[in-house]
């Protein structure tokens, strides 16, 4: 008896129901996620991304900065990522929404780059660590991306975004060293990426800081 239609048949529902489980499942019901309303505060979460900072994100891309760096905070017991101060809390699919493409990342060679811009604030430490990332970060193995920044003769005063670099690196006598429009829309896009939100869905993986100390001073009165 030729059995191969039947293996056939059977290896194919197992892969559809695999792919109904994994792919279709997720996609129904992501595809239903929208901002959450906070009544409280009057606002949406997650806000409508700008459209530099969009620009950013495309230029995020174009460098293949996910190579390296994961847009992902897993919660705790899958790795140390909040002991790395990389979130306060997992990351959640609702985090996502209006990003297309998302960045999840394909390996860890550097930081996780999720909550960045609640780390660092300073647009001139992005400036320079993408100038030269040894210039703040000691050891750092990511490449420079010099060929963000043009040199240029200074006209009248100085530009307030130009560089401030160490005297190795510093352009000779009426010249400055200023960020391109790329580098200042991924700066953008950088410093917008903070999810310091409480989605309903956090919950239970996600307290303040405030919350967490208030619950230590409980414990050590008892």
């Amino acid at each position: 008896m030729n059995r191969g239609p039947f293996i056939f048949l059977g290896a194919f529902g197992i892969l559809a129901f695999s792919w109904t489980c994994l792919v279709l499942t997720n996609q129904i019901t992501t595809g239903r996620l929208a901002p959450h309303f906070d009544t409280e505060q009057s606002a949406v979460f997650p806000a409508g991304i700008p459209g530099v900072v969009e620009r950013g994100h495309m230029v995020y891309q174009d460098l293949g900065c996910a190579a390296c760096h994961t847009q992902q905070v897993r919660r705790p017991g899958f790795g140390a990522d909040q002991e790395r101060g990389w979130g306060d809390r997992q990351s959640v699919a609702r985090d996502y929404l209006g990003e297309d493409p998302i960045q999840l990342g394909q390996m860890r060679i550097g930081p996780d780059l999720r909550n960045v811009g609640a780390r660092h604030e300073d647009r001139d430490w992005y400036y320079q660590h993408l100038y030269d990332p040894r210039l703040v970060v000691e050891g750092s193995t990511m490449p420079s991306y010099r060929f963000l920044f043009e040199e240029r003769a200074i006209v009248g005063q100085p530009s307030p975004e130009a560089l401030r670099l160490p005297a190795q690196y510093t352009p000779a006598p009426g010249r400055e060293i200023v960020p391109t429009e790329r580098a200042r829309a991924l700066v953008s896009y950088l410093t917008h990426l903070k999810d310091t939100y409480a989605f309903p869905e956090t919950n239970n993986v996600y307290r303040p800081a405030e919350a967490a100390e208030g619950d230590a001073a409980t414990e050590g009165g008892h």
